[in-house]
């Protein structure tokens, strides 16, 4: 009998505990658990893995993180959408991708945060709607695009760089003469040189880019979008391109601007630092000037791309998912999580990154006339492959500068209409 009844106990116990704990059997109940959903390679940033391992150690709480491979997180992810399951952190860029996901009726507008005055004034900028209210926070790796020259180069021809569209058109007629290609166009699969060149038309009009996205205005009726392709078009007649620039894909960049087989490429400054093999010139011997394509006359750089970790503002749990930014948004914490991350600062008080000198010594340059990436992420239906493949049409000789903004403008409808925005069903 007593060893009946010690074996109740046991299991008297035993049964205890399991329901002390919940359902689940895990040891969750310390703490709360947030869902985070987000792209596989995203999620596992090294970074990202950084803040969430000491969110969990020093809170208690528990992160469970719903990841999709690249390929498949837009439509995976606008599904659980559809279904109800909505995550309780949602990390998205704020491009035209996201209008799948009713930002208005599912995110909490984080205008009101304490952390938002740490944020610096194009990480601000990139994460607002088109009424100013901020839909996210911008921790993410950051960087700065525009027209990266061989100040090496240049300086041994007695050339310098370029202020004005005029001055960049005479540069590169300048070094073609001589024998130099000016710019590495990598047109091989290489589709992000057009947006540096849309971005001013957008940007500097958001009424304009308004219009366009209510389907109330086309490419082709606006000037600007044709004065960039004929420029584009013309450069490459003139050899600005070179004679390879077909044929010159990604894993080409390095080896051109290396060996000073071009004298300038239009990217971005972590190309640097993560895909460009010094050869005969290293990072160095580079820096950087505004962006030239007919649309600017001064010139323009583009701000980096931003993950948002974005609130469900429906959650239960939308107090802790803010108390969970608010974690990340702490200095302690981004400091620690940054720490040797090559990127431009997101928030004004971060220091532990690293920021290229290039980018430093073009500083007052880029605070005149950095825009936020607009094309990109805000023309609904904008796709860049779509877009470089009406540029090669033309590049090709398959079209002329007008056919190639009517390529454009029907791509875009067409991604428009399968995306059932307003305005563009038929």
């Amino acid at each position: 009998m007593k060893t009946i009844k010690a074996a109740a106990a046991v299991i008297l116990a035993a049964v205890t505990a399991f329901f002390a704990c919940g359902c689940s059997g895990s040891s969750e109940e310390n703490g709360s658990t947030l869902t985070v959903m987000g792209k596989k390679s995203d999620m596992e940033k090294s970074y990202m893995s950084a803040v969430f391992e000491m969110y969990e150690k020093e809170t208690g709480n528990k992160l469970k993180i719903i990841e999709f491979e690249d390929s498949e997180f837009e439509v995976k992810a606008s599904e659980k959408f559809k279904q109800g399951d909505l995550p309780d952190i949602f990390m998205h860029f704020n491009n035209a991708d996201l209008n799948r996901f009713n930002v208005s009726e599912n995110f909490y507008y984080l205008n009101g945060e304490s952390w938002v005055g740490d944020l610096t004034d194009s990480a601000a900028a990139y994460c607002e709607d088109g009424s100013g209210n901020l839909l996210g926070l911008p921790f993410w790796e950051s960087s700065v695009s525009g027209c990266y020259y061989n100040k090496t180069l240049l300086d041994s021809l007695g050339l310098k760089p370029a202020a004005t569209q005029a001055e960049f058109d005479v540069l590169c007629g300048t070094l073609a003469e001589i024998g130099y290609t000016p710019i590495c166009w990598p047109a091989d699969g290489c589709t992000w040189m057009f947006q540096f060149g849309l971005d001013p038309i957008f940007a500097d009009d958001p009424q304009l880019l308004e219009k366009l996205n209510r389907n109330e205005i086309t490419y082709a009726e606006i000037p600007e979008v044709a004065d960039m392709i004929s420029w584009i078009s013309e450069a490459a007649k003139k050899g600005w391109f070179g004679q390879k620039y077909s044929e010159t894909g990604w894993d080409d960049i390095s080896t051109v601007m290396s060996s000073g087989g071009a004298v300038m490429t239009f990217i971005w400054d972590t190309w640097f630092y993560t895909d460009f093999a010094g050869g005969s010139y290293t990072v160095d011997d580079f820096a950087l000037m505004p962006v030239f394509m007919g649309t600017a006359d001064e010139g323009t750089y583009e701000g980096g791309n931003l993950n948002m970790m974005m609130a469900n503002k429906n959650s239960e749990n939308l107090e802790e998912a803010l108390e969970f930014l608010e974690f990340c948004a702490s200095p302690e914490n981004y400091e620690r999580a940054f720490s040797g991350i090559s990127t431009v600062s997101c928030f004004k008080g971060q220091t532990t990154n690293i920021q290229s000198d290039m980018v430093t010594e073009a500083q007052a340059s880029i605070s005149a006339k950095e825009r936020v990436s607009t094309a990109a992420t805000r023309i609904i239906g904008y796709s860049a492959e779509d877009v470089a493949e009406a540029f090669n049409s033309l590049l090709r000789g398959g079209t002329d500068v007008s056919g190639c903004v009517k390529l454009m403008d029907e791509k875009r409808i067409e991604e428009a209409k399968e995306q059932g925005i307003e305005g563009f069903a038929e």
